[in-house]
């Protein structure tokens, strides 16, 4: 009789043993090279040579809170389309999870590939060059995370902190929109701006921080997510493939946390470069990476840390019908595809394959983790500031960030207002999105930070 009881005891408490392990909050760390070789077509130019500092692609999974949840940052311009649907599945199938619990983002580096398999496919369909959409490398890249992941979910390490800080950046980010009298755009100041009486211009409206989240196994970090909104350029078409000052700044981070794997996110940072402080002299990129790596640093000093288990953290999705700009036709596209030169075929593909896209009743997923009272939310194209501005104001009650630049499919995304005030990043040239998305993605943000 005590022998049975021995025995229903010893299976009780081992399913409890286990119940417990399955429910104990982990994270896998992954980083692989995503460095295009010499003679592969980046954004705008071949790779002529390597530099010093190549391209990442690194995130992390986090395991215990339902099924794996991935967040991958990659340092090119922009994977967008089909490219960020096969990332994301791909990344899925590796962790053991879901696609719509895989957050893709890029930095938007310009010295840097750019992926888009819809608009590889349609070059192809009419045996126009691919140039910046030639896949090749990026399935190469593909198979790199894969193995990365799976390599690293068996040494995920437990989670039992979860660290939040933030601080101002000094002289990095200002608005790249300057307004005349009448309310309409009278300049855009660039990320690199030569003229100084362009750079004497006000800031503007910016968002200062960079935010810091960070993961913790007792005493020691075992990775941290850095945010910050500002187009990454100080300068590029040098042949050479770099992940720019933001790059530069993580690696410096890097050089003075050694233990945590530094993964940085940019923000809704469409509007926003470092104009006013850069006048793309080449001595400014190591200006810049300073300069956002001590405001990294005073967040790092400034973090507090929070016990987190696994029912702390959740995730959600809110799939969205991004409008399409009215100016766009899928018949005029498709015409100017068959009939555009090499030099603009490349642009025309990706326009149409969103366009078509959106036609066939396709929905972006937007998507908030949460983490103890920290939220991040995932967001699409080269997003205005006031998307994120908006967003922390609708949760001041909570720690909120945000990554943009996840389906880079519907180019830049600007406000109502934005698309009225005209300028380059609103224009028929970079947006593919109506005035109406504010609307959309501000109820989208909202459902989302709405606690359950």
């Amino acid at each position: 009789m005590i022998s049975i009881f021995r025995c229903i005891l010893f299976l009780a408490c081992a399913l409890l043993c286990a119940q417990l392990q399955a429910d104990e909050l982990k994270v896998a760390v992954f980083d692989v090279d995503a460095t295009p070789p010499v003679g592969s077509m980046m954004a705008y130019d071949p790779v002529r040579v390597q530099g010093e500092l190549g391209l990442r692609a690194r995130g992390l999974v986090l395991l215990g809170a339902g099924e794996p949840i991935v967040l991958c940052a990659v340092d090119w311009l922009g994977i967008g389309n089909e490219g960020n649907d096969v990332f994301r599945q791909t990344l899925a199938e590796a962790a053991g999870t879901t696609a719509s619990r895989v957050a893709v983002h890029t930095l938007h580096q310009h010295d840097a590939p750019a992926c888009d398999f819809s608009a590889e496919r349609l070059l192809k369909d009419v045996n126009a060059p691919l140039n910046r959409y030639d896949g090749a490398f990026a399935r190469v890249v593909l198979d790199r995370l894969r193995a990365a992941i799976q390599a690293a979910l068996p040494a995920a390490k437990p989670v039992t902190q979860i660290g939040l800080g933030h601080a101002e950046v000094k002289e990095v980010a200002s608005n790249r929109r300057i307004l005349g009298p009448n309310g309409k755009v009278r300049v855009t100041r660039y990320t690199a701006t030569k003229d100084p009486a362009v750079r004497a211009e006000p800031e503007g409206t910016i968002d200062p921080e960079v935010s810091l989240i960070s993961f913790w196994n007792g005493e020691a970090p075992v990775a941290v997510l850095s945010y910050y909104a500002c187009h990454p350029q100080s300068y590029y078409r040098t042949g050479v493939a770099n992940p720019d000052f933001p790059g530069v700044a993580r690696y410096l981070r890097h050089l003075e946390v050694p233990d945590a794997l530094h993964v940085h996110f940019n923000g809704a940072g469409g509007n926003i470069g470092a104009g006013k402080y850069n006048d793309g002299s080449h001595a400014m990129r190591g200006v810049l990476a300073q300069r956002l790596a001590d405001g990294m640093k005073r967040a790092w000093d400034a973090t507090e840390k929070f016990p987190i288990t696994a029912q702390d953290v959740g995730w959600k999705i809110e799939p969205v019908a991004v409008p399409p700009a009215t100016f766009l036709s899928e018949q005029e596209l498709e015409t100017m595809l068959h009939a555009a030169n090499a030099d603009t075929v490349n642009g025309t593909a990706a326009t149409l394959a969103w366009v078509q896209r959106c036609q066939a009743g396709h929905k972006i997923e937007l998507s908030c983790l949460r983490l103890g009272k920290a939220r991040i939310l995932h967001m699409p194209g080269e997003l205005f500031v006031e998307y994120q501005l908006a967003a922390k104001k609708m949760r001041p009650d909570l720690f909120v960030t945000m990554a943009a630049y996840g389906d880079y499919g519907p180019g830049y995304i600007g406000t109502t207002i934005g698309y009225d005030q005209g300028g380059y990043e609103t224009s028929h040239a970079a947006s593919h999105t109506a005035p109406g998305v504010e609307t959309v993605l501000t109820e989208g943000m909202r459902k989302l930070l709405q606690d359950d």
